[in-house]
Order: C-alpha cells, then structure tokens, then sequence
C-alpha cells in the first residue's frame, strides 16, 4: 500500500510542477496588464499572491519534491543548499498563505469601512503592506536554517537534510514550531472566517436595506450596479478564501493530532503518514487553485485568458497570410 501511494506522490508532484509554473505566470501576467477591471491595490494583492504560489511551486513542489524523486545526488543536494531551499520553502508558503489574509482583509475595509477604505484601498498602501508581511515572514523562517542536519557525509562533505531530532523534543523548538504553525495556518484561519463572515453580513444588511430605499422591497426587480460589483467581489473573495481553508484542513488536523497525542513526526505509521502526506499534497495544490478562480468568477479575466491561448495561432496565421 505504502509503495502504491508512494508511486503516485510521485506523480502527483510531476503534474503539480508542470500544470502549476505556467499557470500561475500566466496569471501573473494577466494581471499585470490591468485589463480585468479590478482595482489597483486588488490587483497588486492578487500579483502578490500569484507570485507567492509560483515560489512555493518552485522551490517545494519542483526544487524539493520532484528533484527528489527525478534528480538525485545533484548539487542541490548538498546540505547547505538543502537548508537554504528549507528557509526559501517555508518563507513562500507563509507568504501565500498571508498574502490571502491581507487580500481578505482589503476586501472587508473597501466594502465595511467606506471612511477608511479611502486611505487604506490604495495601490501605493498594498505595496507596503506585502512588502511589510514578506520581509517579516522572511526573517521569521531564519531559525529553520539551523534545524537541519545532514542526512549522511560522504567523504567530508555534507549530503541532504534531515530534521533534528531534537527538533521535536527541545522545549524552545517546540515552541517555535507552535508558533510557526500558530502563524500558518492556524491565526489564518480564524482571521479569513472572521473578517469574510463580517463582510458577507454587511454585504446582506446593505443589501436589504438598498432594496428597500430602492423601491424593491415590494418585488420589483432594478438592477443595482454597486451591489452587483460588492457581490462579484464578495465571491472572488469567498471563493479563494474557501479554497484556502478546504485544502489546508487535513495539514491542520494532523498536526493538532500528533501534538495531542504527542507522537514523534519520526516514526509514523503507514496510516498516519499518508494521511500526513495527502495534507501537503493538498496545501501545495493550493498553490495552483487561483488562476482557475479568477477563471471562474471574473469573466473579463477569461476573456483575457482565452486571448493569451488564442495569441500564438493567430500571429502564426498572420505570418502565414503575410
């Protein structure tokens, strides 16, 4: 069973790879060009965190898992190169994953707090922001660097990572992986729930109350511009946020169950380890969920899809008729 599951991590993590790059350049790029009919400060939100997932997919999915699997023994293997994807891996997924929390955020103060969105919903504070969160998500995964050992030494020199096992017993890197995972995902999910269940009410009360000064509380049926716009930000917003915690939930379940039960990430059962195993699987094809969001909720973001496909065979057609 273990070998079977084994060979398909192996090519879950593959089609991750290939699928994930390009997806999320494409989505990077699209919109950069600024011609989905969002916002700035979304916009540099939603770039932020498309550059985030494609990091995570480079330096977990392809430098860490599928190297391992199809490229063993290269110099990336080499323990101080090791560490140094280690620190890299970590830094993106936290960035991912607090680049969707500034997002949920932005979107709660633009739509409940119309004095402050004024000052705050701008292009120029969502670079401060992200800039902010990403440097301090950066020097917060220091202390990973020197929680890796190497795997085996081969003729003097340092081969592979390997966890300390005083990782796992040490009250101070006990702490800190607390804290780590406190910070991702766990206060993360409480803020999304918190700040989208804020939003969404407003958004109704607004609602009701705009039906009824908008003579429609009787049945009549006007459309409503503003509170058309609030709802399809509302559903990209609720959508990715959903996505987010869904594919998060089984990484959140086992570590709160090997903490409880005070078991060493060492020495799993079969059982426990793929369901492990599948958790990872799930946060980095978290990591790829985006683009097709966009894809789905905002229209003027397919157009420009389907444009990007649509690009090579009609300039190759054009040289043609040239």
């Amino acid at each position: 069973m273990l070998e079977t599951f084994n060979s398909v991590k192996e090519i879950y993590y593959l089609t991750l790879a290939i699928i994930g790059v390009p997806v999320n350049v494409l989505a990077i790029v699209i919109l950069i060009r600024r011609k989905c009919g969002l916002s700035t400060c979304t916009t540099r939100y939603l770039v932020a965190m498309a550059t985030a997932d494609l990091m995570v997919i480079v330096t977990e999915v392809f430098l860490w898992r599928v190297r391992h699997y199809y490229f063993p023994r290269s110099f990336l293997d080499t323990t101080h190169v090791c560490r140094v994807n280690t620190l890299l891996r970590r830094a993106a997924t936290d960035c991912s994953v607090w680049f969707t929390v500034t997002f949920s955020f932005d979107r709660f103060v633009a739509i409940c707090c119309l004095k402050l969105s004024r000052k705050y919903c701008t292009g120029k504070t969502a670079t401060v922001v992200l800039a902010t969160t990403g440097i301090l998500l950066c020097l917060k995964n220091i202390p990973l660097y020197f929680t890796q050992e190497p795997a085996e030494v081969i003729i003097n020199v340092p081969w592979g990572c390997s966890t300390k096992p005083s990782y796992f017993t040490n009250p101070t890197w006990v702490g800190f992986d607390w804290f780590d995972t406190a910070l991702t995902p766990f206060v993360p999910f409480v803020l999304i729930l918190l700040l989208n269940s804020l939003t969404v009410k407003h958004i109704l009360v607004a609602s009701r109350v705009r039906k009824g000064l908008r003579g429609q509380g009787k049945g009549e049926n006007q459309s409503d511009p503003e509170m058309e716009s609030r709802r399809k930000s509302v559903i990209l917003l609720i959508t990715i946020s959903g996505s987010f915690i869904l594919l998060w939930l089984m990484y959140v379940i086992h570590f709160f169950y090997y903490s409880i039960a005070e078991l060493n990430m060492l020495k799993h059962h079969d059982s426990l380890y793929i369901f492990s195993q599948v958790g990872y699987m799930l946060v980095n094809l978290s990591c790829c969920t985006n683009t097709f969001i966009y894809g789905v909720t905002q229209s003027m973001f397919r157009k420009q899809v389907m444009n990007a496909l649509k690009y090579p065979v009609t300039s190759i057609s054009q040289l043609i008729n040239k």
